[in-house]
């Protein structure tokens, strides 16, 4: 017999306007001419002057430039900073976890995000917020139906303020016609047919009005055509509380994501990888995506050898090679995962930075050029 599930549907949620928040985007938000909270040490330097020499040169040949980020990047107000990378062209991808994803969609639609883990957990209400919880569920939903990928579903749900729901009939007929031509798109109008029906949801347009997008990245990724990709695991982050989740919609939106991911890795070569506050989602994607693209590289000939790539961490590296490997902790396992791909010509850095001070240093120093 199946194990038994635990029913969401029993759980009180509670609107979001009455959280208590942390961060409130229009006083915390840091801008391009901010300044850092420390100047560079001798290392960092030199560490900054190739990056930028990477950079630029990865610019004039058209190679990926990729910045993958930590929740901790929006929740201390970056969007602004990381936008104005993207608006110069050094940046062609984004990349973040679920939490990411959650923080810069609250921040585009009420202002405010970072509620209090530690006591809305005792209260047995931590992540239990009706808004979050529905809308960003359903944007995924609709996204897989349309295609999309999970980043590009909700930056588009934010750009233009609502999204569309077929009705009942066109899914209903949709699934006649394609199951078996096409079983994959029939199931996702299969699952955006049982939200419809679960939550009585009315055909045309759904209006969400979202008064702060202007500070949403992922509505200025997709207003600007790059990839903003997100790297989701399942039960990680507070949509997942929500009867409206639907995990196969997240799996879809996220395969693509993924794919999406893999393909600007393979443009990598001559590029730039920045993974900037992300101790666990970046490494991991990133072995595997390099792996595959290096896999197809090596049977065209053309390995992937003249990539850079820079973490940046608060925790310091202070592990002895001579030990053997390290654990996979961080940021040991970025060191562990730099030996495989560094033997084939990669440049690995390691920076025990702030992730503010990082941006706003490389903002600074790009603008000089």
């Amino acid at each position: 017999m199946p194990y038994p599930q635990f029913d969401r549907k029993k759980i009180k949620f509670k609107p979001l306007s009455l959280r208590k928040d942390k961060v409130y985007i229009e006083k915390d938000a840091v801008y391009p001419d901010a300044e850092p909270s420390r100047e560079l040490t001798e290392n960092e330097n030199e560490v900054f002057e190739y990056l930028l020499e990477q950079l630029i040169s990865a610019k004039k040949a058209n190679k990926s430039r990729m910045l993958t980020f930590g929740a901790h990047s929006i929740k201390n107000g970056l969007a602004p900073v990381i936008m104005h990378l993207v608006e110069n062209g050094w940046i062609t991808h984004l990349a973040t976890n679920g939490a990411g994803i959650i923080h810069d969609w609250e921040f585009s639609y009420q202002g405010h995000s970072s509620e209090d883990v530690k006591t809305n957990v005792q209260k047995g209400e931590f992540g239990i917020w009706e808004e979050t919880g529905f809308y960003l569920n359903l944007a995924i939903i609709v996204g897989a139906y349309e295609g999309r990928g999970y980043g590009e579903s909700v930056g588009t749900f934010v750009e233009n303020e609502g999204l569309y729901i077929p009705s009942k009939e066109e899914l209903i007929e949709k699934i006649k016609d394609r199951a078996e031509a096409e079983p994959y798109y029939a199931s996702a109008c299969a699952d955006l047919l049982h939200a419809i029906k679960t939550f009585s949801l009315r055909d045309g347009f759904l209006k969400v009005p979202h008064l702060y997008k202007r500070f949403g990245l992922q509505a200025f990724a997709y207003r600007k055509g790059i990839p903003f990709t997100a790297h989701p695991m399942i039960g990680h982050d507070i949509i997942y509380t929500h009867p409206m989740n639907c995990c196969s919609a997240i799996g879809r939106a996220g395969e693509r994501d993924f794919l999406t991911f893999v393909e600007s890795v393979y443009n990598l070569d001559g590029g730039v990888y920045l993974s900037i506050g992300s101790a666990v989602m970046s490494p991991m994607v990133f072995e595997k995506s390099l792996s595959m693209c290096q896999n197809l590289a090596l049977q065209n000939g053309k390995p992937i050898t003249n990539h850079l790539i820079v973490v940046v961490d608060l925790q310091e590296s202070k592990w002895n090679w001579g030990n053997g490997e390290p654990p996979m902790s961080r940021p040991e396992y970025y060191l562990r995962f730099n030996k495989s791909f560094s033997r084939m010509g990669g440049r690995f850095f390691y920076l025990t930075m702030d992730n503010r001070d990082f941006l706003l240093h490389l903002v600074r120093r790009l603008c000089k050029i």
